[in-house]
């Protein structure tokens, strides 16, 4: 805002006013303001938890980038499991040398399906004593498009494993692996049942 010039006229009323007007404070000179009262000064108290260690950022980052941790296929997954059998068994078997006393074949149905299916076969064959049964679930079918979103091929080939590791059936089942190429291949899996 910029200040204007006072006109003559006004500049004579303000002094008439001025010299009629009284102090509030008569003793108080016009020149000095009050000082401000000094800050009181904060006594430092003692650290009652040890001190932190210096922060950088990136300094627990490791050397090298790690890769995605994605889970594996059904087939890595199957095969990382230990070996509960006979280790020379357990290779006959894999070179597709032992003949499975039973077969089941799961194509054409549903989860819900396959799985009833499955546990009654299971709990038979072990009652009647089979040691090696052939579980067929198939490789899953090729779709046209995949779509933005992959999704996994054969719902049947990625749920038999996980059944398998349910109850009742994980109380009868010793060892499961991928089966030989003259049994199906990825498309099956050797189940070695347990004794009775």
């Amino acid at each position: 805002m910029t200040r204007r010039k006072l006109s003559d006229e006004e500049v004579t009323l303000w002094r008439k006013v001025a010299d009629t007007a009284e102090r509030l404070h008569p003793g108080a000179s016009t020149h000095e303001l009050p000082k401000p009262k000094p800050k009181p000064i904060k006594k430092p108290r003692p650290h009652l938890s040890p001190a932190l260690p210096d922060f950088e950022v990136g300094s627990k980052a490791s050397a090298s980038p790690s890769m995605h941790d994605l889970m594996g296929s059904v087939s890595e997954r199957v095969a990382r499991q230990p070996v509960q059998m006979d280790k020379k068994a357990f290779g006959r078997m894999k070179r597709g040398k032992l003949v499975p006393e039973g077969k089941i074949d799961l194509h054409g149905m549903t989860a819900d399906q396959a799985h009833g299916a499955l546990t009654g076969f299971i709990l038979r064959s072990h009652g009647e004593g089979k040691r090696l049964v052939l579980v067929i679930t198939g490789k899953g079918k090729t779709k046209r498009d995949d779509g933005p979103i992959p999704t996994r091929r054969g719902v049947l080939k990625h749920q038999v494993p996980q059944w398998f590791a349910l109850p009742p059936m994980k109380q009868c089942i010793l060892q499961v692996a991928e089966a030989h190429i003259r049994h199906g291949g990825t498309g099956a899996y050797y189940v070695y049942l347990r004794r009775r």
